[in-house]
């Protein structure tokens, strides 16, 4: 019932007039060489129960509209990303407009099969990798576990070069600084980049994320996961946890109830 009242309040808010919806294809256009690269997202292959990330109370909580991908993505992961500007100082915003540009909204073919949401190089890498094309033939890229190792991977490469050290002297608020600055510091060629993340921001309300005072790690739930074993089916693994099958397939956003061994699957 719950479920049923909030959707009946998305349909309305949605009615009542929204802005033009950027659609996956949109975000996830090829940007030109950079720092980084396009992202996808893998079937990770850890054990059962590993910690996604934490989740943060919310300001100006934006409609869940399922034909938006990128509000979607901004629902998904603001909590990271918002944990990771308390961590490192890189403004929430910027996180999350990168993440939805490099990731094409999280619908990325490298982010489906690495969790790469930054299209982050192998470099000197020695974890898993996986190949990709893009500037080049087969190159080579970093492969996470969870999304979440991969904005926390994202926030190490900016605090660790030299070449980003004066975003950090930039009002966490100033978005479109950092945005400006990004380019700059060679993180990507593309002339507009900084205005495609600018306009992210302004049109999602991503600074938004960046006036909230995160909890501490500590002090909030954490997002488990299951690795899809030989054998399982949906329903086992809903009984398993106690879940129902619709409620598996609503927090994994499933269209059927096809498995993969190797898949994980958020159980809490």
């Amino acid at each position: 019932m719950k479920r049923v009242l909030v959707l009946l309040c998305i349909t309305f808010f949605v009615s009542c007039g929204s802005t033009r919806v950027i659609t996956s294809k949109e975000a996830g256009k090829k940007h030109t060489k950079r720092d980084n690269t396009t992202v996808q997202t893998t079937t990770p292959s850890t054990n059962e129960s590993t910690v996604l990330g934490p989740e943060i109370p919310e300001v100006n909580e934006m409609p869940i509209n399922t034909t938006d991908k990128v509000a979607l993505y901004v629902h998904k992961y603001r909590a990271i990303a918002q944990y990771e500007m308390q961590k490192s100082g890189i403004p929430a915003s910027i996180t999350l407009a990168q993440g939805i540009l490099e990731s094409g909204a999280g619908n990325g073919d490298l982010t489906k099969r690495a969790n790469n949401h930054f299209g982050i190089k192998c470099h000197n890498w020695t974890g898993e990798k996986v190949y990709h094309d893009d500037d080049k033939k087969g190159e080579c890229f970093r492969k996470y576990s969870h999304p979440s190792e991969s904005f926390k991977d994202h926030s190490s490469f900016l605090t660790s070069r030299k070449r980003y050290e004066s975003l950090f002297k930039l009002d966490k608020k100033d978005y479109k600084g950092w945005a400006k600055g990004l380019r700059k510091a060679g993180y990507a060629t593309d002339p507009k980049y900084p205005s495609k993340l600018i306009s992210l921001i302004e049109r999602y309300h991503l600074n938004d994320y960046d006036m909230i005072n995160v909890v501490t790690e500590a002090t909030v739930p954490k997002i488990f996961s299951y690795t899809i074993q030989e054998g399982d089916t949906l329903y086992s693994i809903a009984k398993k946890f106690n879940k129902s099958v619709a409620d598996l397939m609503d927090l994994n956003d499933l269209s059927d109830t096809v498995l993969n061994i190797g898949q994980q699957l958020i159980v809490k």
